[in-house]
């Protein structure tokens, strides 16, 4: 790949940086047909750079369903340090909850880890309540710290009201929110282990999600239903080691849109190496000439087109020549920065 190579000086040491490009260059991918409609809001992300890929409507507040248990279930999890051995007695609260059920009983022992599967793979609203009042006592402190998780993981447009997703005043999120939070879930391998899961065997729970079954790479990540929200759908696929996430609010035909806009996407973009932990860069601060390289590979989401629009710059750090970090890198698309990281001495 050509790309450009530009000097310059800076003083002082930068801290490691990324920043995605909001929108996507050229909307290249989902343009809906007769057949498959589009959905009222939806956003494809690439899962490490956040870069969002392709978007429609993807900032407009809605009603989510049971995609809110993807941050139910992280909450829980990071509530816990990831103890999901811990055992909970079921209150009499989580018994009976309106909508899918596992059909909890008042003083059933269950562990979290099986809660959160009955979570994730049968929507239980019943084991969102059970892990909620056991994580924090009451629901208000619950959905406090889940719309903490959600402000994590940059959803500044998201609100949580209850647990599980069932119609509630004030309780509404956006696509591009609910591809950040499924994004930031994935990270914990407890969490993307749940949701890849089809079927559970202690339980004999099978997962509801059928992308798991149908989409060629997909590893979860949760469906949706209400009539107020209408079919909801997240959905993660790993590809030539690139791994998207899209979000589809109110989508009539959720699977076909969804396969509809990854195919498109992995298409269009392709996952690659902008930096080398093995490139060796040649760094001149005046005094005298040293050989640096970055301590991390670093990777982008790019479509053919923009490669020329690559510029890599490399800068000095002056104030020394006995320290470790003798300079920085700063990778640029279109003028915008990508990354920065310390270039340290060889």
């Amino acid at each position: 790949m050509k790309r450009k190579l530009l000097k310059t000086s800076l003083f002082g040491v930068l801290f490691v940086l990324t920043v995605s490009i909001p929108r996507p260059i050229k909307n290249i991918c989902g343009v809906a047909d007769e057949k498959i409609p589009y959905s009222q809001a939806e956003c494809v992300m690439e899962l490490n750079s956040r870069r969002i890929l392709y978007e429609h409507r993807g900032e407009i507040r809605l009603p989510m369903a049971s995609t809110t248990k993807i941050a139910t279930a992280i909450t829980v999890l990071e509530t816990c340090n990831n103890a999901i051995d811990r055992k909970i007695a079921i209150p009499r609260e989580a018994v009976g909850v309106e909508g899918s059920s596992v059909y909890l009983a008042e003083g059933d022992v269950y562990t979290t880890e099986e809660l959160l599967y009955g979570l994730m793979l049968r929507s239980g609203n019943d084991c969102a309540t059970a892990l909620a009042l056991n994580s924090c006592g009451n629901m208000p402190a619950f959905c406090a710290k889940m719309n903490e998780t959600a402000r994590k993981a940059g959803a500044v447009a998201t609100n949580f009201r209850n647990p599980h997703g069932l119609p509630c005043e004030n309780h509404y999120t956006t696509a591009r929110d609910l591809s950040l939070i499924a994004c930031y879930a994935l990270k914990n391998p407890i969490f993307r282990q749940i949701v890849s899961t089809q079927y559970y065997m202690p339980r004999h729970w099978k997962n509801k999600n059928k992308m798991l079954a149908s989409y060629e790479g997909a590893i979860g990540v949760k469906t949706g239903f209400t009539k107020e929200a209408g079919r909801c759908l997240v959905t993660a696929a790993e590809r030539e080691n690139m791994t998207l996430v899209c979000s589809v609010l109110n989508s009539p035909m959720m699977y076909e849109r969804t396969a509809k806009l990854l195919d498109d996407a992995f298409s269009a973009y392709s996952y690659t190496k902008l930096l080398s932990k093995e490139e060796v860069f040649t760094i001149s601060n005046g005094k005298r000439t040293l050989k640096a390289c970055a301590r991390g590979d670093f990777y982008y989401p790019l479509m053919q087109d923009e490669e020329q629009g690559v510029e890599i710059c490399i800068s000095p750090i002056n104030d020394s020549t006995d320290r470790e970090i003798v300079g920085q890198i700063q990778i640029y698309l279109a003028k915008r920065l990508l990354f920065s990281a310390n270039l340290y001495k060889l």
